[in-house]
């Protein structure tokens, strides 16, 4: 009867052995969500940034153009007021 129980008492604490009983399966979930978390921010902001980069291109188009048709004389300016307007601080061009 004693080994009986002993066996008994053995094999149902072998599935809670098994299971570790320290929580690292929970702990393993929280990690792997807030790295999703994370990565899902990373791919909103990167969505972002693409939609800015079209913007650029296109307000660098425009101004491009403007200036075409504006027939601006270049070798009339300074170094730092082309420069200026290249980075688009030049107020005549924004």
């Amino acid at each position: 009867m004693k080994k009986t129980m002993i066996a008994a008492l053995a094999l149902l604490a072998l599935p809670l052995a098994a299971c570790g009983g320290n929580g690292d399966g929970k702990l393993a979930k929280q990690v792997e969500k807030a790295a999703d978390n994370r990565a899902d921010a990373m791919e909103a902001n990167a969505k972002d940034l693409q939609e800015q980069a079209k913007a650029e291109r296109k307000i660098g188009d425009e101004r491009a153009d403007a200036i075409r048709a504006a027939d601006v004389n270049a070798a009339a300016m300074t170094p730092e007021q082309r420069g200026e307007v290249i980075a688009n601080d030049a107020a005549a061009v924004r």
